[in-house]
């Protein structure tokens, strides 16, 4: 191993947090003070962020915000926080500037996921049982244009940085996973399809989007180091996630807030690859033209559209989505785009975004109403904001789609969950056919097998 280029103890006042060094008076009781550095690493660009995650970490200590070989994994946990409820957006934000503010930072680097950062994981729904947990985690890679760099967060003021990580040895696959259908089997799920389109057809709502879940069992602890290098192999358009325990790959970008720039990909309406890939062209056409699923994307474009427009001085919405194409299936989607009109962080933007039309529906109490009602379960963390932000209040923050929350009493367990967008078209056994389809990222990444169509 080698060590990256030695910095000075961190001690002093500087006016901006998270970069440069810094210091401020303002830390509470409720947020003990770290001590961050960051340093450039002399690794090569195609070493793999997800392949330095270490052996030896707990499986709800092992982080990850990885697309395409670029972003951040990290482990061990420096601090924690806990949130529930209606206000549960607002308090872990509150807490996480009580951090920033009392946090001493030395930053080389000064990109957008350097020096201090949080990892959140949020439950879908108000009255879930789940709660949601912002992590700082002790140890961080980040990679970013070709750069990448190492951060440590301690309490301890004589903070030391660490050697360089190297590449782990290779995680173990789960060993003779079982499935079994969970609260919402797949016949409970036709009837919940069929009981929505009736409410749609009476004028509740204009969709509704409902969730199944399947419980899938290994015979030995699951490693979600190896969920993650599975699903980045076959998923490369998804953003590969982890946060205390809950680990996938989405494909939807609920928001990321970047030096000004706001983002956010819309997904909804989708159709099942065959494999074939002339009549996957002829699917992708006939999904660009279907009229549900176009006024099912029409909604949840929309919900983005007007949820970012407070705190945009302006916004970019194609007219038209376009066809993203996963290994498994294909969704009909829309980039958004807006410049920042106020200092609105990328976590109170998720907290306004959330739910989308996309995994809540239209309008969307009434829509929050009726999956409570018809979906018997609680979807936790599904579907719900997962992501990073530094201490400047940029980051990234998914919909957590494609997903499972490994039990924390038994890793050896882990609950996958799908949903699919139930508009006056839809049928209950193609919805069925399509929630099959979404589980197989996970299905496939716990066996071990290639991504399969």
């Amino acid at each position: 191993m080698s060590s990256p280029p030695a910095l000075p103890p961190v001690r002093g006042d500087s006016p901006r947090p998270g970069s440069g060094e810094h210091r401020n008076a303002v830390a509470t009781a409720h947020s003990p003070a770290v001590v961050v550095r960051t340093a450039l690493l002399p690794l090569p660009v195609d070493a793999s962020l997800l392949a330095l995650l270490p052996n030896d970490v707990p499986h709800d200590e092992v982080v990850s915000w990885v697309r395409r070989g670029e972003g951040l994994v990290g482990w061990g946990t420096a601090l924690a926080f806990e949130a529930h409820g209606p206000d549960r957006f607002v308090v872990a934000e509150a807490w996480w500037q009580q951090v920033v503010a009392g946090a001493v930072v030395r930053d080389e680097v000064s990109a957008p996921g350097s020096g201090l950062v949080c990892f959140g994981t949020f439950p879908f729904a108000d009255d879930s049982t789940e709660t949601a947990r912002i992590v700082v985690p002790s140890t961080i890679v980040g990679r970013r244009d070709g750069r990448t760099w190492l951060t440590q967060v301690s309490l301890d003021p004589q903070l030391t940085l660490l050697e360089t990580p190297t590449t782990a040895e290779d995680p173990e696959p789960p060993t003779e996973v079982a499935f079994a259908d969970g609260a919402v089997s797949p016949s409970d799920y036709a009837h919940a399809v069929a009981e929505a389109v009736q409410r749609i057809a009476a004028g509740e709502v204009d969709k509704v989007v409902l969730a199944r879940d399947l419980l899938a069992t290994s015979s030995t602890p699951i490693d979600p180091r190896w969920l993650l290098r599975r699903l980045a192999e076959g998923y490369e358009n998804t953003w590969v996630f982890a946060v205390d325990g809950f680990v996938g790959a989405t494909p939807e970008l609920l928001v990321r807030r970047d030096q000004g720039l706001i983002t956010s990909r819309v997904l909804a309406g989708t159709i099942r690859r065959t494999g074939d890939d002339d009549a996957d062209l002829a699917l992708a056409a006939s999904l660009a033209r279907s009229s549900k699923d176009l006024e099912e994307h029409e909604y949840a474009v929309r919900s983005v559209a007007e949820a970012l427009e407070p705190h945009s001085s302006s916004m970019n919405v194609p007219e038209a989505p376009f066809v993203l194409h996963l290994p498994n299936v294909m969704h009909l989607a829309t980039d958004v785009a807006a410049v920042s009109a106020d200092t609105a962080s990328s976590l109170r933007l998720a907290a306004a975004l959330h739910p989308s039309a996309a995994v809540g529906g239209t309008p969307t109490n009434r829509a929050v109403s009726l999956i409570r009602e018809l979906e018997h379960m609680d979807r936790g963390r599904y579907a719900g904001p997962v992501g990073w932000m530094d201490a400047h209040g940029d980051g990234a923050w998914g919909i957590a789609l494609r997903s499972g929350a490994i039990d924390r009493d038994d890793p050896r367990q882990i609950r996958l969950y799908a949903g699919c967008g139930i508009v006056a078209g839809s049928d209950p056994e193609s919805e069925v056919a399509e929630s099959t389809a979404k589980l197989i990222p996970m299905r496939d990444a716990l066996a071990g097998a290639p991504a399969q169509p």
